[in-house]
């Protein structure tokens, strides 16, 4: 019996670092295929071509391409909301990576838009399909770390640090809260979707080596409806780090990542402790979460599986990043209810 599924055709608009990224991931997938690239800079189009890609300077001809089942948005923040409303109004689908807005009212018109055209939205949040993570809330779904106490989180790079001083990462109003929309945005979709909405937050950011308008650095602080609390960082200029350590009354775990998301190299260690016992250690390998990701949106839109993100989770994951900018401005603490 052949599983594989029928092919499932998309267009990627924006070929930087991480349209090429998918584009070059995706290349010898069974199912999923590439068929072209949008994007407007003219001088990028003979890379694209040269991956044997349709180049196309706007949305226009890929969206009248009755074989393009979706499109995967790999644009600047501020173009997010209106290039979701323009490829649901054409019928397909339409994966955005994050963020998928700057406001909650504007991720809420994101997804209106496709809930009213009945077409799929997917997010960019690979992170929830990590071995290990997917592990670990499997361990707290069954209450195996007794009563949550508190989480700790952390997802930091050098990768940036040589994007040129005016370029959209570097700005505020683009790009708020430093490592937020580009790292921290990752820690705060997978606590929400470990522990449910946070109930208010206090944030600062710091800029203390790139002279950003932006900074970069930012650690947050927050407490969740359900009662936990949670802190975590982004830093923009460090070696690679990533964890999250989540504290239970019965067991602590703590999962260490050696490689970001888009090398595949290095293991995933699991480091389990409970009182008077060892600290024992499981190893995973890297595994291919951008593309498992993919995967789950394109299972979605055929009708063979739920997508393992709520709406009211994407929206609230963006009313935690303006709750997250607000409090950076203001040093005030911001409840969620108020965005």
């Amino acid at each position: 019996m052949n599983d594989v599924p029928q092919p499932f055709v998309l267009a990627i608009a924006g070929f930087g670092w991480w349209g090429k990224h998918i584009a070059t991931r995706l290349q010898d997938h069974p199912w999923l295929r590439v068929a072209g690239v949008i994007e407007p800079a003219a001088q990028n189009h003979p890379n694209i071509e040269a991956m044997g890609l349709t180049a196309w300077d706007d949305f226009a001809p890929a969206l009248a391409l009755s074989e393009v089942d979706a499109v995967i948005l790999t644009t600047p923040n501020p173009l997010h909301e209106a290039q979701v409303a323009q490829v649901a109004a054409a019928g397909k689908h339409v994966f955005c990576e994050k963020p998928l807005g700057l406001t909650a009212d504007s991720a809420r018109r994101s997804v209106q838009a496709c809930a009213e055209a009945g077409v799929q939205l997917g997010i960019g949040h690979e992170r929830r399909f990590e071995p290990a993570m997917l592990a670990l809330r499997a361990a707290l779904e069954q209450g195996a770390l007794g009563t949550v106490m508190h989480a700790e989180a952390a997802f930091s790079h050098d990768k940036l640090i040589g994007v040129p001083a005016n370029d959209w990462r570097t700005r505020k109003e683009i790009s708020p809260a430093a490592g937020m929309t580009g790292m921290g945005i990752h820690l705060s979709d997978l606590l929400i979707s470990f522990f449910g909405p946070i109930e208010v937050l206090h944030a600062f950011t710091a800029d203390r080596s790139l002279g950003w308008e932006t900074g970069d650095v930012v650690t947050v602080q927050m407490k969740f409806v359900a009662g936990m609390t949670a802190t975590f960082s982004a830093v923009l200029h460090t070696p690679h780090f990533i964890r999250m350590h989540v504290f239970g009354t019965d067991k602590w775990v703590e999962v260490l990542n050696d490689s970001h998301p888009d090398t595949p190299d290095g293991i995933v260690r699991v480091l389990t402790a409970q009182s008077g016992q060892p600290v024992v250690q499981r190893d995973y390998d890297w595994e291919d979460a951008v593309t498992a990701n993919l995967e789950a949106f394109a299972d979605a839109a055929m009708g063979r599986a739920d997508y393992p993100f709520t709406a009211a989770e994407m929206v609230h994951n963006i009313q935690v990043l303006e709750a997250i900018s607000r409090s950076a401005e203001t040093g005030k603490a911001v409840a969620l209810a108020d965005i």
